[in-house]
């Protein structure tokens, strides 16, 4: 079995570019990270964002950005099930793109606006986008954790995200490989291996069961990026 620090390390070889850094810094402050809060605001990008994003990726960026703010913000009333099954549904209508092919990275975990403005992205991509999203629309961080799992058929690493109703319930599983949404019971072609949200970091021992290794700040690539919130200005016009 991996010990703590091979678990933790595993994704972590990120770089930044000093574009993709100030997109993060905005992205996430306006998503915000705290785990206290029930839910989260995906608040308007600023004007000098959006004229870098149109000018790098052009007006579709904008579009795509807009129809994201718009699922939140009209979705906000609906059940916890339409919730899910419409975030899910939009993330998965991104193309999906290998790091390496679309951030000339071996490893990028991009933020949801990287992700919609260059219309494209990885598993990793479209679960943390789907997280942040559900945040957004007021589902506890509680219930939400992303997921590594090995996806047997591919034979290789991926990610998810899970929604665990109850405590001890079985999880549902967003994914991008599959559109429907199925109790992870039901998804024998995924072996789970640890996940994580912004209160903790688990081990999965067997189905079904975890392990907890410690917070959310043992995941570095977390931990490196609230720091870098926590340095660095938002670009912001106001």
């Amino acid at each position: 079995m991996e010990n703590k620090s091979s678990i933790v390390s595993e994704k972590n070889r990120l770089a930044w570019s000093v574009f993709a850094l100030n997109l993060t810094i905005t992205c996430f402050l306006s998503l915000g990270l705290s785990a206290q809060s029930q839910a989260i605001e995906i608040l308007p990008i600023s004007t000098h964002l959006a004229s870098q994003l149109k000018q790098r990726y052009g007006e579709t960026a904008l579009q795509r950005i807009s129809s994201w703010q718009n699922l939140v913000d009209r979705n906000q009333h609906a059940s916890i099930s339409e919730k899910l099954d419409l975030v899910n549904r939009f993330f998965n209508g991104i193309r999906f793109v290998s790091d390496q092919a679309h951030w000339r990275f071996s490893d990028y975990w991009a933020t949801p606006v990287e992700l919609l403005a260059s219309n494209g992205g990885d598993c990793e991509d479209f679960a943390i986008a789907k997280y942040f999203t559900l945040r957004a629309m007021g589902i506890s961080v509680a219930r939400l954790r992303l997921t590594y799992v090995k996806a047997i058929e591919l034979n290789r690493a991926h990610m998810v995200l899970s929604y665990t109703p109850i405590e001890g319930v079985d999880p549902l599983v967003l994914d991008n490989l599959r559109g429907e949404i199925l109790p992870a019971s039901k998804r024998a072609d995924l072996d789970p291996v640890y996940s994580f949200n912004a209160d903790g970091l688990w081990l999965s021992k067997q189905k079904g069961e975890t392990h907890r290794l410690g917070t959310g700040n043992d995941v570095t690539l977390w931990r490196e990026l609230r720091d870098r919130i926590d340095l660095e200005e938002v670009l912001n016009d106001n």
